[in-house]
């Protein structure tokens, strides 16, 4: 039996590269300032996807929502065996915070059909929230596993996973469809592969066509299967009061420039007295 895989995906800063400018004075990212890249987990993800492909048959899709610039994962995707690509894109989903962006893309996985996994990677490094996945389930209602460290098998309509649990692990059953999210100690993504290149690298998405003979690009885009598929909020049937900063309660309430001075070291002796002592002063500075 072959299984069609979703997985969700998101271009985002590189948060090893921060600056004084990377953030506006409203609390938002500027992204402007900071190179993107394709969130680490979410490598993960689609690697999960792939595995179930090249071991059970079946499809993957992958879907983002982001600016035309996020069409450059797009493209990865397919470079390392997505068969389908789609960016969601639209003004009106600008300043979504996890709640809305969960109905968003909760609302695109509707719109894609039939599907037997949604795979998400655990967090997004610019949030941090590991928020997004979890949503997106109750939001399907789908069962969801997360912190997903291997896939062992899946007969009869259900899967059997091992999950990380922080001290150890523990493996579960789970009735498809379901939503699963990955972290990066679950498999080594695989490289992207040269005759997939070459076969995606002119696949755009239509904001991506500019110029006065843009009608003629994208006639020619359409010709040659070169043409990423690219949906708004109307395409999804998305209610707009849930989406974007209407459908968005988070609010930044304060931000904050911490610098950490070191002042010296302590050296603390590793026996019992030692100890004893460190865990007292940390609670005398409430640090616990």
């Amino acid at each position: 039996m072959s299984y069609h895989s979703i997985v969700l995906v998101k271009q985002v800063p590189d948060t090893s590269n921060i600056t004084g400018e990377a953030m506006k004075e409203d609390g938002t990212i500027n992204r402007a300032a900071l190179p993107a890249i394709f969130n680490p987990d979410d490598l993960h993800a689609l690697e999960a996807a792939l595995e179930i492909k090249q071991k059970y048959g079946g499809t993957v899709t992958v879907l983002t929502m982001g600016l035309p610039k996020a069409a450059d994962i797009l493209r990865e995707c397919l470079y390392r065996g997505a068969d389908r690509a789609i960016l969601i894109t639209d003004r009106r989903a600008a300043a979504s915070d996890t709640l809305a962006t969960s109905y968003i893309l909760a609302q695109a996985v509707k719109t894609v059909g039939n599907y037997d996994f949604v795979f998400c990677g655990r967090q997004a490094i610019d949030g941090d929230t590991a928020q997004v996945g979890p949503q997106c389930a109750e939001k399907l209602g789908v069962p969801q596993v997360t912190y997903l460290e291997s896939i062992i098998d899946i007969t009869d309509g259900k899967a059997t996973l091992k999950r990380n649990i922080g001290n150890g692990w523990e493996v579960v059953r789970v009735k498809l469809p379901a939503l699963i999210t990955v972290i990066e100690s679950a498999n080594d993504p695989r490289p992207c592969a040269a005759k997939k290149m070459m076969k995606n690298k002119h696949k755009r998405v239509p904001l991506e066509i500019a110029g006065e003979d843009a009608a003629a690009k994208m006639d020619l885009l359409k010709q040659s299967g070169d043409l990423l598929e690219q949906w708004n909020l109307d395409d999804i049937h998305a209610d707009l009061d849930r989406c974007g900063l209407a459908g968005s309660p988070t609010k930044v309430f304060r931000i904050q420039s911490i610098v950490l001075k070191k002042e010296g070291y302590k050296q603390v002796d590793p026996n019992e007295e030692g100890i004893t002592g460190l865990v007292h002063e940390l609670i005398v500075d409430k640090t616990l």
